[in-house]
């Protein structure tokens, strides 16, 4: 169902998938056509909203955020149009019942395993704050025991930070059996079927889209990545095929120029991290040499008749001050660029709930009113017996 190209797979490269669901001369009621219009109105202006000004903005958390954000509302969308065509579950084919609850439960193990990854993220930012209460610019220089401990945390956090957690680890492979449920089987004898199946068929496209960057963003690995062609027929198409390229434009140049961290958030963390950890271990060294060095001239100055001892204690000073303001701007950087990446974690991390809820009550809905189905069944089958 998929081919190799330049890293990433294609899909549907054999036309419109979506041929066998809706053919040529498909009649819809003018209130179904309606109100199928209406629904992919609604998703080609989520997806454009998704579309930055920047293409830089691809891949930070605030896109991260308000792209859940437009899964949330797209999902929710679907239960209202059910509701609008007043299709009751006993109507459905049992093949979609099954492709639901299969692509359902992907998409929780999906939602378990963003959250676990930016769990872990969350729990390096403990071993930052740590690094910034030692060397809290606010107070004294910090002494040699205290750039030691800076520095070993600051290693620690590197270490945690090029880790990855254990659920997430098949996540990739979740994404890609994703894709094999987008080949849907014909709907027959059923036009309100027919509409359901071509919303859900739009829903899934995004889903599966968003999925994909989320993946390769948060793995910082281009094998997640997905070029999905669309028929030009969906109203959404158009809005579609232009995201799409922008953000895999983006993915593309960054992982070509030898980046490795994805989040731009956590790039600018990364970047004063690692500046604050060569400066704590050079100012850790030149602590040591200078403290000998100057020992070394005060037992000099002592020695010698006419010398000031004055002028060791004012060497000593300028020196310190000098390397106290280069760390307190380094501390100050890092400590803004650490909080920007908290704030923005917790909010896309609430998302990812949110959305994991969504299809967790959907599921549950379905199940409900697929119980009372049944039990409506038997009671019609008890009334006609002898």
């Amino acid at each position: 169902m998929s081919r190799p190209h330049d890293g990433q797979r294609t899909f549907f490269p054999f036309g419109n998938p979506f041929r066998s669901i809706l053919p040529r001369g498909s009649y819809l009621s003018p209130k179904l056509l309606a109100l199928l219009n209406i629904f992919e109105q609604t998703l080609a202006e989520s997806l454009k909203r998704l579309k930055p000004k920047d293409s830089s903005d691809v891949l930070s958390l605030s896109w991260m955020r308000r792209a859940m954000e437009s899964l949330c509302e797209a999902h929710a969308n679907i239960k209202t149009l059910i509701t609008d065509l007043q299709f009751p579950v006993s109507d459905w084919d049992e093949k979609w019942i099954d492709l639901y609850f299969d692509w359902s439960v992907k998409l929780l193990d999906i939602c378990i395993a963003f959250s676990s990854e930016l769990s872990h993220l969350d729990q390096g930012q403990i071993l930052l704050r740590y690094v910034l209460h030692v060397l809290d610019s606010s107070s004294s220089s910090p002494s040699s025991e205290q750039l030691k401990r800076a520095d070993a945390c600051l290693h620690d956090w590197v270490k945690q930070f090029n880790s990855k957690s254990p659920k997430f680890e098949n996540c990739s492979s979740i994404v890609q059996s994703l894709a094999g449920t987008l080949y849907l089987t014909k709907v027959k004898n059923s036009a309100k079927g027919k509409v359901l199946m071509r919303a859900m068929y739009g829903v899934k496209v995004m889903t599966l889209f968003i999925c994909s960057v989320f993946t390769a963003a948060l793995s910082g690995c281009s094998t997640p990545l997905m070029d999905l062609n669309v028929s030009d027929k969906f109203l959404w198409a158009e809005a579609f095929s232009d995201l799409q390229a922008v953000v895999n434009e983006e993915v593309k140049s960054h992982f070509s120029s030898g980046k490795i961290t994805m989040l731009k958030e956590l790039e600018a963390v990364e970047k004063h991290a690692e500046r604050l950890h060569d400066l704590t271990n050079c100012v850790s060294h030149e602590y040591v040499t200078l403290l000998q060095s100057s020992c070394q001239k005060e037992e000099k100055l002592l020695q010698s008749n006419g010398i000031r001892h004055q002028e060791v204690g004012t060497l000593t000073i300028s020196v310190d001050q000098e390397e106290r303001e280069g760390f307190q701007e380094s501390v100050s950087n890092m400590a803004e660029e650490a909080e920007r990446f908290a704030h923005g974690l917790d909010l896309l991390s609430k998302q990812v709930r949110d959305f994991f809820q969504i299809v967790l009550s959907g599921r549950d809905a379905l199940l409900s009113n697929l119980r009372g189905s049944d039990v409506t069944n038997e009671s019609s089958v008890d009334e006609v017996r002898p």
